[in-house]
């Protein structure tokens, strides 16, 4: 049996990138919820706020889906 170090580098390698990514990208979702709030506090416009936070939740629901997608089609 030989393990292929190269393909267990690359595939660690990806998981946390895409790790990394998603995390940033709920944050930035987070953020943009607490801008809405801070928003109407103030008497300002939420409206680019939501908009960025939805826009950050759909992406991270996108790549979930594309994960469950990939593990779906392989098996």
């Amino acid at each position: 049996m030989s393990i292929d170090w190269a393909a267990i580098g690359s595939v660690f390698g990806v998981s946390l990138v895409a790790t990394v990514g998603l995390v940033a990208l709920f944050t930035l979702g987070i953020k943009g919820l607490s801008a809405r709030a801070r928003a109407t506090a103030q008497g300002n416009s939420a409206a680019p706020a939501v908009t960025a936070a939805y826009v950050c939740f759909a992406g991270c629901a996108a790549a979930v889906a594309y994960g469950i997608h990939l593990i779906v089609a392989k098996a």
